[in-house]
Parts: C-alpha cells; sequence; structure tokens
C-alpha cells in the first residue's frame, strides 16, 4: 500500500512539473512586448487602457476574446500594413512592425499575446 501512494504521490508530482513547465514556456514577456510596441510607435495611436486614434490595447482584447482566429488575424494586421479605419471614418494603411532581426515572428506572436492579454 505504502508503494502505490509513493508512485502515485511521484506521479503528480511529475505532472504537476511538466504543468508548471508548460506554462512558462508560452507565458507573455510582457516586457518585450512593451518595448516592441514603443520602438515601433504603436503607443502613438494605442494605449492599454483607453482609445486613443486606434483602440486600447484592452479593447481589442475584448473583441477578439474567446476567438479562435484572434492572434493570427492581429499578425496579419501589424504585418501587412492592411488599412485601419479610424472613429472620424477616413482609413490610412496601419503601420508594419518591425522587429530585429526582420520579420522575427517570435516577436510578432508575443506582441500579439500580449495585446490579447489585455
Amino acid at each position: 500500500m505504502k508503494k502505490v501512494f509513493r508512485q502515485t504521490a511521484v506521479a503528480g508530482l511529475f505532472v504537476a512539473g511538466l504543468l508548471a513547465l508548460s506554462s512558462s514556456a508560452y507565458a507573455v514577456d510582457a516586457d518585450a512586448a512593451k518595448a516592441l510596441a514603443k520602438q515601433n510607435n504603436c503607443l502613438k495611436c494605442h494605449a492599454v487602457d483607453k482609445d486613443k486614434d486606434g483602440p486600447s490595447f484592452h479593447s481589442v482584447a475584448e473583441k477578439f476574446k474567446g476567438k479562435p482566429e484572434a492572434e493570427q488575424r492581429l499578425i496579419d494586421h501589424i504585418t501587412t500594413g492592411e488599412k485601419a479605419k479610424f472613429p472620424d471614418g477616413h482609413e490610412e494603411e496601419h503601420k508594419i512592425v518591425k522587429t530585429s532581426p526582420p520579420k522575427d515572428m517570435a516577436q510578432i506572436k508575443n506582441l500579439v499575446q500580449w495585446i490579447l492579454a489585455q
């Protein structure tokens, strides 16, 4: 009986450790996301919690909450220069987010995941 309990406890600790590793492996690096947003002047038109010329990141996160296409939709938006619509009705091409090294999808995904976490 003690042997079974010990094996179960060890298995439980192993699973808990895997869960901890898997969640930290996908954790958003908020500092890196904020730095990339600042480098690309995203905060000129957006803020975390209030609308400016563009919607707040909180509003964007709410709009896409629970939608499986959210991450890819935002990646496309910030990497293709598609048209952005403004409250006064005019449209402009959205600035393409630049990374160093160029087109680093890990940095882009981190930024998008940070926005969606707001």
